[in-house]
């Protein structure tokens, strides 16, 4: 399932669109945090936490999907969510915490919610797993063939939720994709002192399901080996464990000094940064040329500045209206 040349421009732009985002909403979570770091301070506050580096998970999935596809991530999900389809003002006012985004400004950036467009996303490590799965019960029992998606942290698969839900889902033939982004880190401890096994695809076996590794961060291998495992769960033939080799450019949240990380290899990492490099393979294979991805990234220059400013502009929820919006007697 090779990309076409039209669904490789598509990714690029989608890769553009997804790094203007990001690099305009770091410059203003920044706002008064400096010369001296305070997470309070600024139209910000709190922690931010961007996908910089993994936006070829996000296009290469999402490529695939449908809107009435369930998509389900976790805190770090912000290249989830535009590839998928959310509207970009609403989701950046949520991330302001204004009464105009997804959950009137209830939410916040780690947890994007959107109804229309089946994506959700969880704080909690491994939390849209069980409810990836769900989705899917619901679509088999509604005899559809919509399929769900979870994505989620190399440092997830340690955790119980990762085993149950893959386990019920291989268990009842479920139509969903587990997708693990491998950026080595969780938080500040490395994959190689908390997982016995190289890579996660290898414990797709222990449930009776296909695994899959993908080195390199490579979006057409990713389109390829997704579009694969998303076909297959629609014809009803049960779940995928895929494992993406992805790199995670800054520090866990805004703010983390890195000191965990070596200086060789974050040099090495931004060697590797998809942006600069799916560019330039695909302006050597003849599929996009420099003034293509030169107007590619002025709409998204232009598109991100209006839902900044549409953030910024964006009334606060009023202090009354706490209970609304809520499970509440």
């Amino acid at each position: 399932m090779r990309p076409g040349s039209a669904a490789r421009q598509e990714m690029y732009r989608q890769i553009v669109r997804i790094r203007t985002f990001e690099l305009l909403l770091q410059k203003a979570y920044l706002e008064g945090k400096t010369p001296v770091f305070n997470i309070a301070a600024g139209p910000l506050p709190g922690e931010l936490h961007l996908s910089c580096g993994q936006e070829p998970v996000a296009v290469g999935i999402c490529a695939h999907l449908r809107r009435s596809d369930a998509l389900c991530g976790p805190h770090r999900q912000h290249h989830l969510a535009l590839a998928k389809g959310l509207n970009v003002k609403k989701m950046t006012a949520e991330i302001f915490g204004k009464d105009t985004g997804l959950g009137h400004g209830r939410g916040g950036h780690m947890h994007l919610f959107d109804k229309d467009n089946r994506f959700g996303s969880s704080g909690t490590i491994g939390g849209g797993m069980p409810t990836a799965v769900g989705f899917a019960l619901a679509f088999k029992k509604q005899h559809r063939d919509d399929i769900a998606v979870s994505v989620f942290g190399e440092g997830t698969t340690n955790q119980g939720a990762f085993h149950e839900a893959v386990n019920l889902a291989a268990l009842w033939k479920l139509p969903v994709v587990f997708v693990c982004e491998d950026n080595a880190w969780g938080v500040s401890v490395h994959k190689r002192v908390s997982t016995p096994v190289p890579d996660n695809s290898m414990r797709a076996a222990a449930y009776g399901i296909p695994g899959a590794f993908i080195a390199e961060n490579d979006p057409d291998k990713i389109y390829d080996v997704c579009g694969e495992a998303i076909a297959r769960a629609r014809r009803g033939e049960g779940p995928s464990l895929i494992e993406i080799q992805t790199d995670r450019l800054a520090g866990h949240f805004e703010g983390d000094a890195q000191a965990y990380r070596t200086q060789e290899e974050l040099e090495a990492v931004k060697g590797r940064d998809c942006f600069t490099g799916y560019k330039q393979r695909l302006i050597a294979e003849g599929v996009l040329t420099e003034g293509e991805a030169q107007r590619m990234t002025a709409d998204a220059r232009r598109e991100m500045e209006e839902a900044i400013a549409y953030a910024r502009s964006s009334p606060y929820p009023k202090p009354e209206a706490a209970l609304e919006h809520v499970f509440a007697k």
